[in-house]
């Protein structure tokens, strides 16, 4: 039994995180989201095949994920042209069985839906949404999908297509022609069978799509909440500490500080005197939290530096940063409207109340930074240190 994973796209939607990392390899309490999706699949496939691009990123992914995650082979696919999903899926055709997965490598699923779809062939794994008009939604006749209309002005359900489907070899077989894009969708393979064979559902009970930066901290909280806590650091005495904490080794975690699980902090860290880390946090390897800073609800990348009296919140931080002593983050419109933000050019609604600001890899920013709602710094290539911020960003 193999699965398809689709893992060639560049993920612009995530810069500035994704500009110089591939979105596959960015990581949740510890873990890329290519390795979560690896890790649910194991003992539930033999083969998982990642579609990829042949060129330095996505040979990253190789370096990284390698021949073998737990029990699941590794094998890779070359997507030589971006021409669409229903392409890049194409390109696994000689790896495949008459039978195959497939799913999304940049969003996150859970094992046990998984393994509920394996038992529904064929299948299409689907999850109630509170805004249907921005996804693709599956109509329902007698339990079974009859229709998959993309981002509907009238949906027909709240059933979205989280992209994980278990399908017969012979559906690549259909023809079908470039999407408005230009692109050939990989969706109008579905639409096709849909006409012609009984297409099962099951409802998921876990999936995030990451489709931009700000679901990095949704999928942190999801992930949280179904982890139990293991510390394997060393809390000083005088610390206050409450809920599950996920701890690794060689973790120090000074006195006077304040732990508000759940939360996840990796290896070899140090969190300083006086810290405040708050529930939904997580924290990557190698990373030094300065005195009296406190990290609300956000992501911090490995071997970043947080300095004294910092305020980062319902923000993600990229991995080696240093932030000034006082950086502050400011994570909410005093109209309390819903906080917007630029991707791929354009202005978009975070459709969330309160968020801070994403900050790529290897970023400096001076002392005493305020950075408003909404607002991303990328590096800067051209500076071997990153991009070094020295007034008020607002």
């Amino acid at each position: 039994m193999e699965a398809i994973i689709m893992a060639a796209g560049r993920g612009e939607r995530m810069q500035p995180l994704s500009f110089v990392k591939q979105k596959h390899l960015l990581k949740v309490l510890g873990q890329s989201i290519l390795e979560h999706n690896l890790e649910q699949l194991d003992g539930l496939v033999e083969t998982a095949i990642l579609v990829i691009r042949p060129d330095e990123r996505c040979q990253e992914i190789k370096r990284t994920i390698g021949r073998k995650y737990g029990s699941v082979k590794i094998k890779y696919a070359l997507e030589e042209e971006p021409l669409g999903t229903a392409d890049a899926a194409k390109t696994a055709l000689p790896l495949i069985g008459q039978r195959f997965l497939l799913l999304n490598g940049d969003d996150l699923y859970g094992h046990n839906d998984i393994k509920k779809v394996l038992d529904k062939f064929p299948c299409i794994l689907v999850k109630e949404v509170e805004q249907p008009k921005f996804f693709g939604i599956v109509g329902l006749s007698d339990g079974t999908a009859d229709s998959l209309v993309e981002k509907p002005e009238i949906p027909v359900s709240n059933l979205a297509n989280t992209g994980l489907y278990y399908l017969p070899k012979d559906i690549f077989k259909f023809s079908i022609e470039k999407s408005e894009r230009g692109e050939y969708e990989f969706t109008d393979y579905i639409k096709q069978f849909i006409v012609k064979e009984k297409l099962n559902i099951q409802e998921a009970e876990q999936w995030v799509p990451i489709s931009f930066c700000w679901h990095l901290i949704e999928a942190c909280e999801a992930l949280l909440k179904k982890t139990t806590g293991v510390n394997q650091g060393k809390i000083d005495k005088n610390c206050a500490v409450s809920g599950n904490l996920l701890i690794g080794r060689g973790t120090v975690v000074k006195e006077g500080t304040r732990l508000e699980g759940p939360v996840y902090i990796g290896r070899n860290c140090l969190i300083e005197q006086n810290c405040f880390i708050r529930k939904f946090s997580s924290i990557g390897d190698g990373v030094k939290i300065r005195k009296g800073a406190t990290i609300d609800n956000s992501l911090i990348g490995d071997k970043t530096e947080i300095s004294p009296k910092c305020f980062i919140a319902d923000s993600v931080i990229g991995d080696d940063c240093w932030l000034g002593a006082g950086t502050t983050t400011l994570n909410f419109n005093e109209d309390g409207q819903t906080i917007k933000t630029s991707a791929k050019g354009k202005i978009v609604d975070t459709k969330r109340v309160k968020f801070g600001t994403v900050i790529g890899d290897k970023v400096r920013t001076g002392a005493g930074v305020i950075i408003s709602p909404g607002k991303k710094i990328w590096p800067n290539k051209s500076l071997p240190d990153g991009q070094r911020v020295t007034e008020d960003i607002q």
